[in-house]
């Protein structure tokens, strides 16, 4: 199986199977980098969360803030991504993205509390973009037969970059002598995809024609219920992920008596489970009439699987962490909800425009929320019980939102 890059190339170009195949291995390659720099910035931050706060003498308020960063970045800025792309360029566009993400990252470790938020809002605004305008590049650069493929290797790489960072952390503190040099050694992935993508990228600009709009009036998605079941239900998904990324090793280390570099292991093989779980799902998922089914059962078995951490923190800590990561699973067949509910492409890309943006500004009340209420109570279990709650009504949105209609 080739991976050649449909690029807008000369004949003699294109005539040449070597160099085709050679630069379509090559964009994969980018590609992977740049999905593996998309989640340390949370998961490295969360592994040594306690020693960040204790160093630099922070409030639980300025705690729940930072974490809450990735997903009001995501919300916002990846707003911007479209305007961002038409005008210079996707693959341009991603360069920048991850040059200032490398840049955010690095800058974070150096100061007190103010750079460091500073540092992650702008790491996490790169992300923003990427986030959008990586599958874009994919959708564009790749023939339909192998669009799955390269989508599958993203989405692997997302989340064994998010796993790596949380597990190897802890024991890059103790290495390195503290935790501003464990945190800042990941911006030294974010130099090696940028060379990468910026080497793979010379094929082509990644510029595309801007589909001009179909004439007459259309109905804004706002005014549809179930396009709003669609985005709650994103949002939700993404609240509980963004809130394990942030907070789960805190509250094992503070429920389940875990050390620090445990902790951040269980929270990788939270993000490890998500691979298979993103392979497997959304084409069988893609398949059936209804998708009520497969949402409702992955909420479902989140919930077990923070019920349990609430009730027996340590009875059965692995079972909990299996039931989590499976749970969280969804991410991607939120993603594959956007596509079956809307008729055409331009539905489609209306649809997640206001799911994602407004999904993940939802989404950001979940981190500071949970930290705020461990703040007030000293503990975790009103934490957890707003993350049950969550996901109960996320069964109730995941059975709307995957019954087979259309925007």
């Amino acid at each position: 199986m080739t991976l050649s890059p449909q690029l807008d190339q000369p004949a003699s170009t294109r005539s040449a199977p070597a160099a085709s195949v050679a630069g379509g291995l090559a964009l994969v390659v980018g590609v992977m980098l740049a999905a593996a720099n998309l989640r340390p910035a949370v998961t490295s931050l969360a592994a040594v969360l306690s020693e960040v706060r204790d160093t630099l003498g922070v409030s639980a308020a300025w705690t729940s803030a930072v974490t809450a960063i990735p997903t009001l970045c995501f919300g916002l800025v990846g707003m911007l991504a479209p305007w961002f792309s038409r005008r210079y360029g996707a693959r341009a566009v991603i360069s920048g993205a991850l040059a200032l993400l490398t840049a955010g990252l690095a800058l974070r470790v150096v100061d007190g509390p103010l750079v460091l938020v500073a540092g992650t809002f702008m790491a996490c605004a790169a992300i923003a973009v990427c986030n959008v305008l990586i599958p874009v590049v994919v959708k564009d650069s790749f023939p339909a037969t192998k669009v799955g493929a390269v989508t599958g290797a993203y989405s692997a790489a997302l989340s064994a970059g998010g796993a790596i960072a949380a597990a190897f952390t802890a024991p890059l503190e103790e290495l390195v002598g503290g935790w501003r040099g464990a945190v800042g050694m990941w911006a030294l992935l974010g130099v090696l995809a940028l060379v990468t993508w910026v080497l793979a990228g010379r094929g082509g600009s990644g510029r595309q024609p801007v589909a001009e709009e179909t004439a007459g009036p259309r109905r804004s998605l706002l005014r549809s219920p179930l396009a709003w079941a669609v985005t709650v239900f994103f949002g939700f998904q993404s609240l509980v992920a963004y809130t394990v990324m942030g907070w789960l090793p805190e509250i094992l280390r503070d429920t389940a008596g875990v050390s620090a570099t445990t902790a951040g292991q269980l929270l990788a093989i939270v993000m490890v489970l998500g691979v298979p779980v993103s392979m497997i799902v959304p084409p069988l998922a893609a398949r059936a009439r209804s998708q009520s089914a497969w949402a409702v059962s992955m909420a479902l078995t989140g919930f077990a699987g923070f019920a349990g951490l609430l009730l027996a923190p340590a009875t059965a800590t692995g079972l909990w962490i299996l039931l989590i990561g499976i749970g969280m699973g969804v991410f991607p067949l939120a993603l594959t909800l956007i596509t079956l509910r809307a008729r055409t492409g331009q539905e489609t890309a209306r649809l997640s425009a206001m799911a994602q943006s407004l999904g993940y500004l939802i989404a950001a009340v979940g981190p500071f929320a949970v930290g705020i209420l461990h703040g007030l109570t000293g503990g975790w279990a009103m934490s957890l019980t707003l993350v049950l709650v969550v996901l109960a009504a996320q069964v109730v949105l995941g059975y709307v939102a995957g019954r087979p209609r259309f925007v």
